[in-house]
């Protein structure tokens, strides 16, 4: 059963409230036949000795038991509620108007008897000769011949009436009570618990909101720092932020302990997080001074060779080398200017600027700017443009550098006869933009993290640079990603862009 804090409490003190007013509408009860009876018995003590006064000769053995019955008849007529009978020195009955069969003792305990005689405290309960087990408070008188006269104050008849007109009002009048004063309770202890628990509904209600919220606010995709790596406040974790708050129990307590073992599993994901990126920019670093290492080292060298050797090497030579040392520095300022950029993706500092554009004119403009270097290296280009292709909503700009991006990276790792590709296809409302290549490929090793982390350019096979990592970034902050098509040969790397609304 799931139920609040709150609820439990309540559910808990209303059987606490209503075992209390039984309790206490079972001593009210108890408490007023007690007094019923004391005050009977008060006013009635004297009962027993008038009887033996008034109502009896000087000589008890002369009275025939007929003529005794047919005395205490008389008397009871006169009080019906009460049973007189006559009791010898040892408490038997030697007398007695019961009718036939109602007679249940024929012995009563002394011991009240005379402790009523000495003036005990009232009330005094004595033995019920018409029940085997009952006690009744009662009169007595000593006689002068012996024994004693038995009166008992509340007999069978006064039982059977006080039951008859009483137990129906007796009863409501003791439920009504017991049901307004458990309403009352119940309302003050419900409004009790209510203040007390408030600041823990209030708690539980403020870890449901951070749960829920922390995972659509953390990986802010829109900034960058969420391309290819996991966002910090993201979804990376264990616990499945978009239920979190729908399945915290309703328990204030048990919400609490949920929603800290969910906000734990999170910062633990958060922290196997950073330990990750940290590392992917470890690697980054590496690679990039690797990158850096080697042009650096041959700027360098021809530097040095053109101070030293000035006066020895030829025109051609020297114009040689001081071509070879500018190639060289622009490609450090190349990596430069990308590393520079890919920190402002990273840190939000760019944002996409959506405008309709037609994506065939620009991927003609950018065709033509690789069409030298293409024909240098002896490339195919090629474009396959379908008829009546819409127009797509995107920051000009950024498209531009990523179709620059992957044609350089296409043309740059095709070897001389090759082909590279630009297929453009409107699929569900989006514009697709397909480059592919015959190039060596990418090894089935890096195929997961070349848009996450750079690799080092050099080598047998082709490695994700920063262009890669540039270009996911450019099309995280206009709505899109790209991904590796798995096809035999070559590389092909695809990715969609949302098309305009007419």
């Amino acid at each position: 059963m799931n139920l609040s804090l709150t609820q439990r409490l309540s559910a808990v003190f209303a059987a606490l409230l209503l075992a209390c007013c039984g309790a206490s509408a079972w001593l009210q009860v108890r408490a007023n036949a007690m007094h019923e009876k004391e005050v009977i018995q008060d006013i009635s003590r004297g009962l027993a000795a008038y009887i033996a006064r008034n109502a009896l000769l000087d000589d008890q053995s002369a009275i025939a038991p007929q003529a005794l019955r047919q005395l205490f008849g008389q008397l009871m007529v006169v009080n019906p509620s009460v049973e007189v009978y006559l009791l010898d020195d040892q408490g038997r009955i030697r007398g007695h108007d019961a009718p036939v069969g109602h007679l249940m003792r024929d012995h009563v305990d002394l011991a009240p008897v005379k402790a009523l005689i000495n003036g005990g405290a009232l009330p005094i309960l004595g033995d019920d000769p018409r029940s085997a087990t009952g006690r009744k408070v009662f009169s007595a008188a000593p006689l002068r011949q012996g024994g004693f006269i038995y009166v008992v104050l509340m007999g069978e008849a006064h039982d059977k009436l006080a039951a008859q007109a009483s137990q129906d009002s007796v009863m409501r009048t003791t439920l009504w009570s017991m049901a307004l004063v458990a309403t009352l309770g119940l309302i003050a202890g419900l409004v009790a618990f209510a203040l007390i628990t408030r600041p823990l509904r209030r708690l539980a209600d403020e870890m449901r909101q951070f749960d829920s919220g922390a995972g659509a606010n953390g990986g802010n995709g829109a900034n960058g720092a969420n391309g290819g790596t996991r966002g910090i406040g993201g979804n990376s974790g264990t616990t499945p932020s978009g239920a979190g708050a729908d399945a915290l129990p309703r328990d204030e307590i048990a919400a609490l302990q949920t929603a800290f073992r969910q906000m734990a599993d999170r910062i633990d994901a958060q922290w196997r997080t950073l330990k990750q990126q940290d590392q992917e920019r470890r690697e980054m670093v590496a690679n990039i001074s690797h990158d850096l290492r080697t042009p650096l080292t041959s700027l360098h060298g021809y530097l040095e060779t053109l101070s030293v050797k000035a006066d020895k090497l030829s025109p051609e030579d020297r114009q040689r080398y001081l071509a070879i040392a500018l190639a060289q520095s622009a490609k450090v300022g190349g990596l430069a200017q990308a590393l520079f950029e890919l920190a402002r993706l990273e840190h939000g500092m760019v944002q996409a600027s959506p405008e309709d554009f037609s994506m065939v004119d620009l991927t003609q403009d950018v065709l033509e700017k690789f069409a030298l270097s293409a024909e240098a290296k002896h490339l195919h280009l090629r474009a396959g443009v379908p008829p009546a292709l819409p127009s797509v909503t995107a920051d000009l700009g950024m498209i531009e550098r990523v179709l620059t991006n992957l044609l350089d990276n296409a043309i740059r790792h095709t070897p001389a006869g090759g082909t590279v590709e630009i297929d453009l296809a409107s699929q569900d409302g989006k514009v697709a933009v397909t480059v592919s290549d015959t190039g060596p490929g990418i090894p089935a090793a890096l195929r997961e993290s070349i848009f996450q982390r750079p690799f080092p350019s050099g080598g047998a096979h082709r490695g994700g640079g920063l262009g890669l990592l540039i270009v996911q970034r450019m099309l995280q902050l206009n709505g899109s990603q790209v991904r590796l098509v798995d096809r035999p040969g070559g590389t092909t790397l695809t990715f969609a862009l949302r098309a305009s609304v007419r």
